[in-house]
């Protein structure tokens, strides 16, 4: 017996030591680089701008989501899906006023969404779970144009499936127009001295094909070692102008980025998700976590070259989950060079718009949101039958979001835009100072933001908040809410969707016309 147990113990002991070898090994593995390794030898590619159609005053839109052959590094083809093409789509462009219809047709082999990320418009053409457009099938939303000049973008968001939607290629970015942007002297034409930068991490097998497992220690789903900027791999970009303006999106599934010059340079920052500052913001820094956007303004001099480079983000874990969140990996992204002649450029102007007279003496209420390391919100997974809140058109309430966990989350909201008031116990920093839709929010932190929704969201198709790291939303970190006329929201409760079955698929619908512009 002495012995069994002797050999018992011996089997704990080693067994132990190895399961530590094991996770030793992968924590040091894990960590990744491709600083001072590229040489930039592509040519960024330029998400084309989609030039609409004029129907009845409207703008029209005509977008494919197929499946296709893209080169993610160049002589390898991967099999990826796209918008309009193999892999990623083209820029959709309009004014705030425009009246705008954008028909989805779905070419692909599963049902998916398309969702309008930042846009404020009514729930009917929010692009949600709730609007599956089945294969062989056209959604058809329409809305009007209501917001501020903004980045925004598209994408995926089928419930249970966005991860790997995304991943496969398919989104877009939307750039919004209005009348006061246009009179600032900012660099305005695209693709020349206003580019859009796409950022998104890829993993590859050796044929160059989309990997899509993931680590077992990671916190946060998919990492990728292969950065991709516009669906290119290795990338430079020529500009001509001393002052050149991008627009930046972290289209990734799950990874942080911490953006910044190899040369330290500084650079303004003129606009966050939903639109522009007050004033320019000078950074060296500008961390964005999945879903987040930014427009920044760069200075060039003649001759000169500079990597645009992402350096270990500020993640606010612990050591071990830094490591397997990315939160010590470095990479080039892009090289920009500057002609040996250069066009002048205005400066930058020190005022670019009004905050809204909104504050927190305004709100009607506060909610608390509370992200588990279960994966939770308030305790709860996402069910489609089930209504979490009930918000009054046009009422600014207050917003707590708080991580409870020791994991990476942020938080994203459909509909509209905030301001973030409190960002954990120090001021807000400059870089959060603007109208947002989604926020980092660190392990133990919570986030305050004030938010307001203008149109309407009725139970059929509610409204989501969630954490847009693809994967905690794929495992349920995501919840619905309505927006709803103010005498009804009183009357209106949480709970199941009205007419909904218990199957947490009811909600699907397979759409082929929706107006999303009403009140």
């Amino acid at each position: 017996m002495k012995r069994f147990l002797g050999w018992g113990a011996t089997f704990v002991a080693v067994a132990a030591l190895s399961f530590i070898g094991v996770r030793a090994t992968s924590y040091v593995n894990a960590r990744t680089s491709t600083v001072d390794t590229l040489d930039f030898g592509q040519t960024l590619a330029i998400p084309p701008l989609l030039a609409p159609r004029v129907q009845d005053g409207r703008k029209v839109f005509d977008l494919r989501l197929e499946s296709g052959t893209a080169q993610l590094q160049p002589g390898k083809p991967a099999e990826t899906w796209g918008v309009n093409g193999p892999y990623l789509g083209p820029t959709l462009r309009a004014s705030r006023g425009d009246t705008v219809v954008v028909r989805v047709h779905n070419e692909l082999p599963e049902a998916t969404t398309l969702h309008w990320h930042g846009m404020h418009l009514g729930g009917a053409a929010d692009g949600g779970p709730h609007q599956v457009i089945a294969p062989g099938a056209t959604w058809e939303p329409s809305w009007r144009i209501d917001q501020p000049a903004a980045t925004l973008w598209y994408h995926p968001h089928p419930h249970g499936t966005t991860a790997d939607h995304v991943y496969r290629g398919i989104a877009g970015l939307f750039i919004i127009d209005d009348p006061a942007m246009d009179a600032l002297p900012l660099p305005n034409r695209y693709g020349v001295n206003d580019i859009p930068l796409i950022i998104q991490d890829k993993r590859l097998h050796a044929d160059g094909s989309l990997d899509f497992s993931e680590h077992s220690f990671s916190p946060t789903g998919r990492l990728g070692d292969t950065i991709l900027i516009n669906g290119t791999y290795n990338p430079h970009v020529s500009v001509r102008e001393e002052h050149v303006r991008f627009r930046l999106l972290n289209g990734s599934n799950a990874r942080v980025y911490n953006l910044g010059f190899a040369d330290g340079r500084p650079f303004d920052l003129i606009a966050t998700d939903a639109g522009l500052l007050e004033r320019p913001r000078r950074l060296q820094r500008l961390q964005l976590s999945p879903g987040e956007r930014a427009e920044i303004v760069v200075g060039f001099a003649p001759g000169e070259s500079v990597a645009l480079r992402s350096f270990p983000p500020d993640l606010g874990t612990n050591f071990f989950e830094r490591r397997f969140s990315g939160g010590d990996d470095r990479f080039d992204l892009v090289q920009i060079q500057a002609a040996t002649q250069l066009d002048p450029a205005p400066p930058i102007p020190q005022r670019l718009a009004a905050r809204e007279p909104v504050t927190e003496a305004d709100a009607t209420r506060t909610r608390r949101f509370e992200l588990a390391e279960d994966q939770t919100i308030n305790g709860q997974r996402m069910d489609m039958t089930r209504i979490d809140a009930v918000v009054a058109v046009g009422s600014p309430e207050i917003w707590e979001v708080h991580n409870g966990g020791g994991s990476p989350h942020n938080f994203h909201v459909h509909g509209g835009s905030f301001r973030i008031v409190q960002y954990g116990d120090g001021p807000v920093p400059a870089q959060l100072d603007g109208p947002k839709d989604t926020v980092y929010v660190r392990p133990g932190m919570t986030v305050r933001f004030l938010v307001r929704f203008d149109h309407i969201a009725g139970p059929d198709t509610p409204y989501m908040f969630h954490c847009h790291i693809l994967q905690h939303e794929d495992h349920g970190m995501m919840g619905q809410f309505v927006v709803v006329p103010a005498g009804a929201a009183a009357h209106l409760g949480v709970g199941p969707v009205p007419g909904s079955g218990p199957s947490p698929q009811s909600g699907h619908r397979s759409a082929t016309h929706a107006s999303g512009g009403g009140r």
